[in-house]
């Protein structure tokens, strides 16, 4: 009798098949297909009784000669799709892969074959997306993505992994500094790739989440002027900001969490304190003032480009080099001022810098973790001041109370991370 195990492996393959299968006859139609829901079920199938068949026979050439033969069929019916004037090789290729998900699933690691069947799935059901995500890419940002992939992937191992500075301040570290760029220009990829495939224009809630992922500071500068010329949205405006502001509380603590897990569990609740009460004052200015009218988000330029990674590695090695400097020479309190004064241009640079202090340093991680905070507090100030200055006199007045209310928060989240 057949296993019960080798049973589970063959009806696993079987029901993988049909699932891409239904997909691609979904998709194609039975007629426009050389292969629909059967074809591809068959061939799943197939690749489990061809591993069985190769390992039961002790002839593991076997299963290659099979799989040559499965590609003269796909070979051949893509030459008949071809004399129709039908270049696409997509349901080919999906059914190669179905026949090497059967033979995943006879090596017994159904999980992987599984995996393997919804990502395909989820490819080929995202056509039209995925096409429309090409058009949005330009040229200039495959060329971006390709530099950066080359400085990481090649350049990165030969960079030395070793720490320089005076004795006692050894913690410029090429090899780390460039590792960071790394997470923040993919951290900014993500807003990046949001922005090209959902469009420019939205209404202000979404344009200021979306805009929060590529920069809160170009929010708040767009907006405020705005409120200038046309004060009766500046409710909805400072809406936008508000959430653009709130993404910045939650992408620290992701960021911190990729280089140091146990920094990021002490600095989330204070975060979330300062995250649920923006996201409270927005929902009140939601109530107050919605409107059916889009603004537009810029996708600003590709975070892969060399020269911003170049200026962000500077930044976080000089960063990194004073905050260790004030800790040394002040303690504490100069770890808390140049958190403060780091804040007033960028967070990104401090949070990652105390994230790599607190990993070589534990005893630091309270410190560090509220120097991110006042970071956090410093960077909304220095907006608020902008969308003061900027605004018109109703966002002034709006934004005020807004800003007291979240420092007071900050200054509840510094003590929870305590």
């Amino acid at each position: 009798m057949i296993e019960l195990n080798t049973a589970w492996e063959f009806g696993s393959a079987l029901g993988l098949g049909v699932l891409i299968g239904l997909e691609r006859q979904r998709t194609l139609g039975e007629l426009q297909s050389f292969a629909g829901v059967r074809t591809f079920s068959l061939v799943a199938l197939f690749g489990s009784v061809s591993v069985y068949a190769s390992e039961q026979s002790g002839l593991p050439w076997l299963l290659g000669l099979i799989f040559v033969s499965v590609m003269g069929v796909v070979i051949t019916a893509y030459q008949a799709t071809c004399r129709k004037g039908e270049i696409g090789a997509t349901t080919e290729i999906s059914l190669l892969v179905t026949f090497f998900v059967g033979c995943i699933c006879a090596w017994g690691e159904v999980g992987i074959a599984g995996a393997i069947t919804v990502v395909s799935m989820l490819l080929l059901s995202l056509k039209g997306w995925l096409h429309d995500l090409a058009k949005r890419i330009e040229p200039s940002d495959v060329e971006a993505t390709l530099k950066f992939a080359i400085i990481t992937l090649i350049v990165l191992p030969l960079v030395p992994n070793t720490n320089f500075g005076p004795e006692g301040l050894e913690v410029i570290n090429p090899y780390k500094t460039w590792l960071m760029v790394v997470l923040i220009a993919g951290l900014n990829f993500v807003g990046y790739i949001l922005v090209k495939v959902l469009g420019r224009e939205h209404g202000f809630g979404l344009t200021g989440l979306l805009g929060g992922l590529v920069s809160s500071t170009a929010v708040t500068l767009g907006f405020a002027q705005r409120s200038r010329v046309e004060p009766n949205l500046t409710p909805v405006l400072a809406l936008s900001i508000l959430l653009a502001w709130t993404v910045m509380y939650f992408r620290v603590v992701v960021e911190v969490g990729v280089v140091n897990f146990s920094l990021a569990k002490n600095l989330t609740l204070g975060m979330l304190l300062m995250g649920i009460v923006s996201l409270a004052i927005c929902l009140l200015l939601w109530r107050k003032g919605r409107s059916k009218e889009t603004a537009e988000v810029e996708s600003g330029h590709n975070p892969f480009e060399l020269g911003d990674a170049i200026k962000f590695g500077g930044l976080f090695a000089v960063v990194i080099f004073i905050a260790s400097a004030a800790q040394v020479y002040f303690g504490d309190t100069g770890l808390y001022v140049a958190g403060a004064l780091a804040g007033l241009t960028d967070v990104d640079a401090i949070a990652l810098s105390m994230a790599n202090l607190a990993q070589q340093n534990p005893d630091s991680s309270t410190a560090a973790a509220r120097t991110i905070v006042i970071a956090v507090i410093s960077n909304t100030m220095v907006k608020c001041g902008m969308a003061i200055w900027l605004g018109a006199p109703s966002m002034r007045r709006m934004m005020i109370p807004i800003t007291a209310v979240l420092a007071l928060s900050g200054v509840g989240a510094a003590y929870l991370v305590g």
